[in-house]
């Protein structure tokens, strides 16, 4: 398959729906079906999604349905995100693709370095580092992912703005992140459980303090399509791959209609911790 990918921009869609289509992509993946995959999306209505080992205790389910939110719980690790005004991209390919090879560290590492190329082409100085040991915070519970950093994620003056989690299968490698390009980074608070009003204020100074979106970074808004743009310019420039647009294969499709309706529809998924 040498130095070609498949790109596909999909439009906005269900909670449900989108984690479906990652994880039909990374299956078809699994059988050489399609090429490599760059997926860019995003998401209607807003989202909050959980980690796959995050626990349903931390979601305030009745604010969640008054804002007529959805809610899913991803196929891959990490802490909580409301994905609201955001770019998503999905990195997938197999276990063999020459890019993603290694460690999940090597491979997190290596995509930062596209991520923070597409940072830098829409204006934006960020910084992609290897955290020497655990915060106070990784080492406690933390429902927001977007207040602690992970190795390789980015961050700009030392907030997080790209958020990104990974899955390893025997399929291959799926590895997702989030954008925040505009809004109040601290709206995700609403939808999440507290014991008391002193301790969600504590939690919005903190995250206000720990993660930010681009538009306050660049101070003005930065459109999806923009966005979108000079990732795909800096994944062709840092990956050295040629881009193939294509759309979703039949055989996805139907695995991914399957997927929304048996596994990130279900309750039982998405509350099963």
């Amino acid at each position: 398959m040498g130095n070609y990918w498949r790109l596909i921009k999909t439009p906005p869609a269900r909670g449900d729906w989108n984690m479906a289509i990652d994880e039909a992509i990374l299956e078809a993946i699994g059988r050489n079906e399609v090429l490599p995959t760059l997926r860019l999306y995003s998401w209607k209505p807003a989202c909050l999604s959980l980690g796959y080992a995050q626990t349903w205790r931390d979601v305030n389910i009745e604010k969640l349905n008054d804002l007529e939110y959805n809610i899913v719980r991803r196929p891959t690790g990490g802490r909580a995100i409301l994905h609201k005004d955001e770019l998503t991209y999905a990195a997938i390919a197999s276990a063999s693709e020459p890019r993603l090879q290694g460690s999940v560290l090597e491979s997190y590492k290596y995509l930062s370095k596209a991520l923070l190329r597409a940072l830098e082409h829409l204006g934006a100085s960020a910084q992609a580092a290897e955290l020497n040991k655990p915060t106070n915070d990784q080492r406690t519970h933390n429902p927001v992912c977007f207040e602690v950093p992970s190795n390789y994620e980015i961050t700009v003056e030392g907030k997080k703005l790209i958020g990104s989690a990974q899955a390893r299968r025997k399929e291959g490698i799926l590895q997702h992140g989030s954008l925040p390009l505009f809004g109040d980074i601290t709206d995700i608070l609403e939808v999440l459980s507290f014991s008391n009003t002193e301790e969600k204020s504590e939690a919005s100074q903190r995250l206000s303090k720990r993660a930010t979106s681009l538009e306050s970074i660049l101070r003005r808004k930065v459109t999806w399509g923009d966005a979108a743009h000079e990732f795909i310019i800096a994944f062709q420039e840092v990956l050295n791959i040629e881009f193939e647009p294509r759309e979703l294969s039949r055989s996805e499709n139907n695995r991914a209609t399957e997927l929304e309706k048996n596994k990130y529809g279900n309750p039982d998924w998405t509350r099963r911790i």
